[in-house]
Protein backbone atom coordinates (compact mmCIF):
# COMPACT_ATOMS: atom_id res chain seq x y z
CA UNK A 1 0.00 0.00 0.00
CA UNK A 2 0.53 3.55 -1.11
CA UNK A 3 0.47 7.03 0.75
CA UNK A 4 -0.79 9.89 -0.76
CA UNK A 5 0.15 12.67 1.11
CA UNK A 6 0.03 16.52 0.72
CA UNK A 7 0.77 19.20 3.09
CA UNK A 8 -0.07 22.59 1.79
CA UNK A 9 1.29 25.99 3.63
CA UNK A 10 0.79 29.41 2.73
CA UNK A 11 4.35 30.13 2.64
CA UNK A 12 6.16 28.58 -0.25
CA UNK A 13 9.27 28.98 2.07
CA UNK A 14 7.59 27.00 5.02
CA UNK A 15 7.33 24.02 2.29
CA UNK A 16 10.81 23.83 1.24
CA UNK A 17 11.33 23.42 4.66
CA UNK A 18 9.49 20.68 5.44
CA UNK A 19 10.43 18.87 2.06
CA UNK A 20 14.08 19.08 3.37
CA UNK A 21 12.49 17.57 6.99
CA UNK A 22 10.14 14.34 4.59
CA UNK A 23 14.04 13.90 3.17
CA UNK A 24 15.50 13.94 6.55
CA UNK A 25 12.79 11.68 7.89
CA UNK A 26 13.58 9.52 4.90
CA UNK A 27 17.17 9.20 5.49
CA UNK A 28 15.53 7.68 9.00
CA UNK A 29 13.87 4.97 7.45
CA UNK A 30 10.81 6.88 8.94
CA UNK A 31 9.59 7.08 5.38
CA UNK A 32 10.65 5.27 1.95
CA UNK A 33 9.79 7.79 -0.64
CA UNK A 34 8.44 7.05 -4.46
CA UNK A 35 7.68 10.61 -5.55
CA UNK A 36 8.34 13.70 -3.88
CA UNK A 37 8.03 17.49 -5.17
CA UNK A 38 7.24 20.98 -3.44
CA UNK A 39 4.82 22.76 -6.11
CA UNK A 40 4.01 26.78 -5.91
CA UNK A 41 1.56 28.95 -7.24
CA UNK A 42 3.26 32.48 -8.01
CA UNK A 43 1.03 35.36 -7.34
CA UNK A 44 0.47 35.34 -11.45
CA UNK A 45 -1.50 31.97 -10.71
CA UNK A 46 1.54 30.29 -12.12
CA UNK A 47 2.06 26.53 -10.88
CA UNK A 48 5.64 25.59 -10.15
CA UNK A 49 7.26 22.28 -9.77
CA UNK A 50 10.32 21.11 -7.83
CA UNK A 51 11.64 17.92 -7.20
CA UNK A 52 14.61 17.28 -5.57
CA UNK A 53 17.75 16.20 -6.86
CA UNK A 54 18.80 13.55 -9.08
CA UNK A 55 21.08 12.38 -6.52
CA UNK A 56 18.54 11.85 -3.66
CA UNK A 57 16.60 8.54 -3.51
CA UNK A 58 13.08 9.13 -4.69
CA UNK A 59 11.89 6.69 -7.29
CA UNK A 60 12.55 3.02 -6.88
CA UNK A 61 11.47 1.88 -10.16
CA UNK A 62 10.26 2.45 -13.63
CA UNK A 63 6.94 1.50 -12.28
CA UNK A 64 7.01 3.85 -9.02
CA UNK A 65 7.97 6.69 -11.12
CA UNK A 66 5.00 5.97 -13.85
CA UNK A 67 2.87 6.22 -11.46
CA UNK A 68 4.27 9.31 -9.36
CA UNK A 69 4.05 11.12 -12.68
CA UNK A 70 0.07 9.70 -13.31
CA UNK A 71 -0.86 10.94 -9.56
CA UNK A 72 0.85 14.13 -10.12
CA UNK A 73 -0.65 15.25 -13.28
CA UNK A 74 -4.10 13.99 -12.55
CA UNK A 75 -3.35 16.61 -9.50
CA UNK A 76 -2.14 19.58 -10.65
CA UNK A 77 -1.67 19.27 -14.51
CA UNK A 78 -4.94 18.28 -16.38
CA UNK A 79 -7.12 20.30 -16.60
CA UNK A 80 -10.43 19.94 -15.32
CA UNK A 81 -11.30 16.40 -16.85
CA UNK A 82 -13.44 16.35 -20.22
CA UNK A 83 -12.92 14.10 -23.09
CA UNK A 84 -9.89 12.04 -22.97
CA UNK A 85 -8.91 9.28 -24.65
CA UNK A 86 -9.74 5.64 -23.95
CA UNK A 87 -6.53 4.58 -22.34
CA UNK A 88 -6.28 7.96 -20.45
CA UNK A 89 -9.67 7.36 -19.37
CA UNK A 90 -8.67 3.90 -18.31
CA UNK A 91 -6.09 5.14 -16.31
CA UNK A 92 -8.05 8.02 -14.14
CA UNK A 93 -10.98 5.58 -13.80
CA UNK A 94 -8.35 3.33 -12.14
CA UNK A 95 -7.16 6.33 -10.06
CA UNK A 96 -10.49 7.55 -8.98
CA UNK A 97 -11.22 3.89 -7.88
CA UNK A 98 -7.76 4.15 -5.85
CA UNK A 99 -9.21 7.02 -3.67
CA UNK A 100 -7.71 9.81 -6.07
CA UNK A 101 -11.10 11.22 -7.08
CA UNK A 102 -12.76 14.41 -8.13
CA UNK A 103 -13.66 15.22 -4.89
CA UNK A 104 -9.77 14.59 -3.77
CA UNK A 105 -8.10 16.56 -6.45
CA UNK A 106 -10.49 19.22 -6.10
CA UNK A 107 -9.02 19.78 -2.15
CA UNK A 108 -5.89 19.32 -3.19
CA UNK A 109 -6.31 22.33 -5.86
CA UNK A 110 -7.98 24.69 -3.01
CA UNK A 111 -4.44 24.47 -1.59
CA UNK A 112 -3.12 25.64 -3.93
CA UNK A 113 -3.78 29.74 -4.29
CA UNK A 114 -1.32 32.40 -5.65
CA UNK A 115 1.42 32.96 -3.10
CA UNK A 116 0.83 29.09 -1.29
CA UNK A 117 2.85 26.14 -1.88
CA UNK A 118 2.27 22.35 -1.27
CA UNK A 119 4.49 19.63 -0.39
CA UNK A 120 3.81 16.28 -2.10
CA UNK A 121 4.60 12.95 -0.94
CA UNK A 122 4.44 9.62 -2.14
CA UNK A 123 5.52 7.06 -0.04
CA UNK A 124 5.53 2.98 -0.54
CA UNK A 125 5.87 3.15 3.60
CA UNK A 126 5.45 5.60 6.68
CA UNK A 127 5.94 4.88 10.22
CA UNK A 128 2.83 6.91 11.09
CA UNK A 129 3.55 8.54 14.51
CA UNK A 130 7.52 9.19 14.09
CA UNK A 131 5.97 11.09 10.93
CA UNK A 132 2.97 12.86 11.93
CA UNK A 133 5.57 14.11 15.22
CA UNK A 134 8.44 14.99 12.89
CA UNK A 135 6.05 17.22 10.39
CA UNK A 136 3.76 19.14 13.03
CA UNK A 137 6.34 21.97 13.99
CA UNK A 138 6.01 22.78 10.11
CA UNK A 139 2.32 23.43 10.21
CA UNK A 140 -0.07 23.04 7.34
CA UNK A 141 -3.10 21.20 5.76
CA UNK A 142 -2.64 17.79 5.59
CA UNK A 143 -4.85 15.99 3.17
CA UNK A 144 -3.54 11.73 2.72
CA UNK A 145 -5.14 8.60 0.95
CA UNK A 146 -3.80 5.09 0.23
CA UNK A 147 -3.39 3.48 -2.41
CA UNK A 148 -4.14 -0.22 -2.45
CA UNK A 149 -0.82 -2.48 -3.16
CA UNK A 150 -3.48 -4.51 -5.45
CA UNK A 151 -4.83 -1.30 -7.17
CA UNK A 152 -1.13 -0.28 -7.34
CA UNK A 153 0.03 -3.27 -9.54
CA UNK A 154 -3.18 -3.34 -11.55
CA UNK A 155 -2.78 0.72 -12.24
CA UNK A 156 1.32 -0.70 -13.04
CA UNK A 157 0.15 -3.35 -15.91
CA UNK A 158 -2.43 -0.36 -17.54
CA UNK A 159 0.76 1.51 -17.57
CA UNK A 160 3.04 -0.46 -18.99
CA UNK A 161 0.71 -1.45 -22.00
CA UNK A 162 -0.06 -4.44 -23.83
CA UNK A 163 2.91 -6.77 -23.76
Amino acid sequence: MSELIVIGYDDPAAARKALKAVQALQNDQVVELTGLAVVSVDEDGETHVDTPAKSEKVAVSATAGALWGLVFGMLFLLPAIGLVGAALGGLLGKLRQMGIDDAFRGQVQALLKPGSAAVVIMASKVVEDKFVAAMRSYGGTVLKTSLAQQEERELAEQLAGPQ
